[in-house]
């Protein structure tokens, strides 16, 4: 447990209603704040830039081109994410804090390298009709997203979410300024001011993290060890990413859905920006799910551990077994309520928002579908940290292939029914998931005594 912790229970334990709306608010912040931080910054950029940036399609184009560098540079990276994270946790379990620094710096070239060389490919073959300023723009910017997600899912595993915060208040505050400052000069400046920011944005990550963790080595591969590689954590994480996008490629590769942007980047419309509302709807869940995992489940979690390791008696195993049991029961409970509330009042505000951003009311059954799927997809995630506490590792990776199968059948099957039928692929790929993630989970609580003390 890190900081984060202590301070959601000191919140907490103050026994007001002030103090429980700070917990929440607070967890709110630093759950959702880096994701709604870059879509505001990318939103003002667009804003600010119509009628400056001529024509307004280069405002679209920056738009999509950022959109396909940040889904690709999530989905390379996600073979290192949870694996490398793992890889911080044991050395630090350890008491090996010497070794991190080094290493992390040996995955950042390695993810370097790929990103690089994959740019490299793309902008030759598949952008020949761009300049040579927006291919060169578009790979520094693919090679830094990649960086950053690796020093993100680092500081969220060492619990620095309020850093994380600020980090992407600084850098995408950048970002916006510019992009503003540069956009006289069209798309490539617009990309500019892009890269610029995230440069910063991860220079100043990289300055926290080389201060917290020093190392007498500057790079160490020690990591990727055949011992000490997770390959089951790389897929879990290559798979869950290219799930979470699998159906907008769908959406846009499909032409009745899509239209060309630039070069082969395609759009639609029709669906990016109903999921694009839909995903704020998750702030509230988000919150709950931290302070539930942090706060209750992790005090449980730590006792049962700690006395099945220190010979504890069955009653106090049980205990705290039951104290799992319970807290993550009330955290889902409380959170499918939290959803439910947000569905209700997108449901009654849905036609008066779409209005008020311009939008039409066309895209309201839309909206409403992917609102229930973006839910869902709290609970998905909910679901796998709780089996990543548990390491079950194979459970989870199960889960994943059955969210990317289920996600891309089911959105496949939507297209070919027609418009009334779009969105309820991704819906119902995560209801799948979420059901037989939760049956899966009353299980593995049933036999939780018997697994941990067969694995010692």
């Amino acid at each position: 447990m890190a900081g984060i912790g202590f301070e959601l229970r000191r919140l907490i334990q103050r026994d007001s209603l002030l103090s429980l709306l700070r917990a929440y608010g607070f967890a709110g912040v630093i759950s959702s704040g880096p994701w709604v931080l870059s879509i505001i910054g990318m939103l003002a950029i667009g804003f600010m830039s119509v009628g400056v940036v001529v024509p307004d399609a280069l405002v679209t184009q920056f738009q999509v081109t950022v959109t396909y560098l940040i889904a690709a540079s999530l989905i390379l990276t996600g073979f290192f994410q949870l694996a490398f994270t793992r890889f911080v946790a044991d050395r630090l379990f350890e008491h090996r804090r010497d070794v991190i620094l080094s290493n992390y710096h040996g995955v950042l070239w390695v993810v370097a390298g790929l990103a690089g060389t994959l740019g490299v490919g793309v902008a030759v073959t598949l952008f020949p009709g761009q300049s040579i300023a927006y291919r060169m723009l578009a790979l520094a910017g693919f090679v830094l997203l990649s960086l950053i997600w690796i020093a993100t899912v680092f500081l969220s595993g060492m619990k620095q979410y309020m850093t994380i915060v600020w980090l992407y208040l600084l850098g995408y505050g950048a970002t916006v300024g510019f992009a503003v400052a540069l956009r006289p000069w069209g798309l490539e400046g617009l990309l500019a001011g892009f890269v610029a920011g995230q440069l910063l944005l991860f220079a100043g990550m990289q300055a926290m993290i080389v201060r917290d963790f020093p190392s007498p080595r500057f790079v160490s591969f020690e990591c990727f060890g055949e011992r000490l590689r997770y390959p089951t954590l790389a897929w879990i994480g290559f798979l869950f990413n290219l799930g979470v996008w699998i159906d907008k490629f769908i959406f846009w590769a499909w032409p009745p859905t899509s239209q060309p942007v630039i070069g082969p980047l395609r759009a639609s419309i029709i669906y990016d920006l109903p999921v694009f509302l839909a995903y704020l709807s998750i702030i509230p869940g988000m919150a709950v799910f931290l302070v539930r995992i942090e706060t209750d489940f992790v005090e449980h979690y730590d006792g049962f551990y700690g006395a099945v390791r220190g010979g504890g008696s069955l009653q106090t195993i049980e205990r705290h077994r039951n104290g799992m049991v319970t807290t993550v029961r009330t955290g889902l409970f409380e959170m499918i309520k939290i959803q439910a509330i947000a569905v209700l009042l997108l449901f009654v505000a849905g036609e008066r928002l779409l209005a008020w951003l311009g939008i039409s009311d066309l895209y309201l059954p839309l909206l409403y579908v992917q609102v229930i799927a973006a839910g869902l997809q709290v609970l998905f995630l909910s679901v796998l940290t709780v089996y990543f506490y548990l390491d079950k590792r194979r459970v989870v990776l199960g889960l994943c292939v059955l969210f990317v199968v289920a996600n891309a059948g089911l959105t496949a099957l939507s297209l070919q029914l027609g418009p009334q039928a779009f969105g309820y692929g991704f819906a119902l790929s995560l209801l799948l998931c979420v059901t037989v993630g939760f049956v899966a989970l009353a299980r593995s609580f049933a036999r939780l005594e018997y697994s941990t003390f067969m694995l010692q």
